[in-house]
């Protein structure tokens, strides 16, 4: 695995055989061993016996005869290179032809205390990146309805993830999954419906496996809808959102609140599903910090009368409400007449999923209000970003940072299963 991935190069046991047996075969050579059928090898040069060497995998030692001359040692390693090379070769040819024959089956028969991953999208890509760090042998199995040979080879080379295809829905795939010897298993697909059946029907067969289940919905209505539910009570839910905006509350501002007195304006340019989730996790930890709510959104007033239904607006603050783009001036004049933007207790957050609109933006408040602290969201991490927001004074985050470092650690720390 790639350091980019956080963990360390582990190579296999037939690359090490391999080495092991063509090096063996070579420094006997070199110490001036001799074989029956070709006594000439013996005066040749390093380029010939490692081309013997290296014939051992095909033809074993049939062609060259019995080593014999030199000393003991350099015969024991080119006996040893002997035998080791072609049995290593015969094994590997033999586990092709039955991985070939029925693949999952024999990749899936023995597995146990293993983490069940449903999804092969960008949160499934940031658990493994996190997971490896904490359980770098743990077996996983990602399962997914169907996945590019590029991307197969990506979560099989870099996460060591056993990759196989099916419908979590369907009773006898998930029979075949081994769930009951299972960690945990994560139903991170971007269909929040069928994450939901799949846990019905795990939970259905394997009734004590509850606790073990995590539901990612990615909508937050829906999930909020659904809380009461037998199978959300029994399993975990989340919502990306929810993580990367927990995270930002907990590392960003609230440390910031407590810099800052009496309390502070805060600016929600976006109001979609991370902005309400933002606002929720800021009424849970910093509601008697805030002086002001301002939101911007295009479809702001509706926004709101949504997020009002779902959850309960709670702490002493005022609201501030401008409809329209945040890219446009004259929404900033507008609330500049209302609050003062211009100030070390001002927070503006660009949290549109427009990330060219936010970073621009983010760069114009700055250079108009520059005492405000001003954060700027992207999706994916992004170097060129983070390198403006060094440059002009701009945090620069993104959700899979975010998510990536808001995981529950029971989400990635071994569980002994029954």
């Amino acid at each position: 695995m790639s350091d980019r991935d956080g963990s360390s190069l582990r190579p296999s046991w037939r690359s090490t055989g391999a080495l092991l047996f063509f090096f063996s075969a070579l420094i006997g050579f070199q110490l001036g061993v001799s074989v029956s059928e070709r006594p000439e090898i013996v005066s040749a040069g390093i380029l010939v016996h490692a081309y013997y060497s290296l014939s051992l995998f095909v033809v074993g030692g049939v062609d060259l005869g019995t080593p014999q001359g030199g000393p003991l040692i350099g015969r024991i390693l080119v006996w040893m290179a002997y035998f080791g090379a072609p049995i290593l070769a015969a094994s590997t040819l033999i586990d092709a032809f039955i991985r070939g024959l029925a693949p999952q089956r024999w990749q899936l028969r023995r597995v146990k205390d293993h983490i069940v991953v449903v999804g092969a999208n960008e949160l499934a890509l940031s658990y493994l990146r996190v997971l490896r760090k904490q359980q770098p042998n743990v077996t996983v199995i990602l399962v997914c309805k169907q996945v590019e040979r590029s991307m197969e080879s990506e979560l099989k080379q870099a996460y060591g993830a056993i990759v196989v295809v099916g419908d979590v829905t369907h009773e006898y795939f998930l029979e075949q999954l081994r769930l009951e010897r299972a960690q945990k298993v994560l139903l991170l697909g971007g269909d929040s419906l069928r994450n939901y059946e799949a846990a019905s029907i795990i939970t259905k067969l394997h009734p004590d496996i509850g606790s073990r289940v995590i539901i990612h919905c990615g909508s937050l209505r829906f999930m909020r809808a659904m809380a009461n539910t037998r199978v959300a009570q029994q399993c975990q839910t989340f919502n990306t959102y929810h993580l990367a905006a927990s995270g930002l509350v907990r590392n960003h501002l609230v440390g910031h609140f407590h810099e800052t007195a009496p309390k502070d304006l805060v600016v929600l340019a976006g109001f979609g599903r991370f902005g309400q989730t933002i606002l929720e996790e800021l009424q849970l930890r910093a509601a008697n910090e805030m002086d002001t709510v301002a939101i911007i959104d295009i479809d702001a007033h509706r926004r709101l009368l949504v997020a009002d239904e779902q959850m309960e607006f709670s702490g002493n603050y005022h609201r501030e409400l401008v409809e329209g783009d945040i890219s446009h001036p004259d929404v900033w004049e507008q609330l500049r007449s209302r609050v003062t933007l211009n100030s070390d207790d001002t927070v503006v957050i660009l949290g549109t999923g427009r990330e060219e609109e936010n970073l621009r933006t983010a760069l114009w408040i700055r250079e108009q209000f520059p005492k405000a602290k001003v954060i700027v969201r992207s999706s994916k991490e992004s170097r060129f970003a983070t390198e403006v927001g060094e440059e002009h004074n701009i945090i620069s985050i993104s959700i899979t940072q975010l998510v990536e470092e808001n995981i529950p650690r029971d989400w990635l720390e071994p569980e002994s299963t029954p």
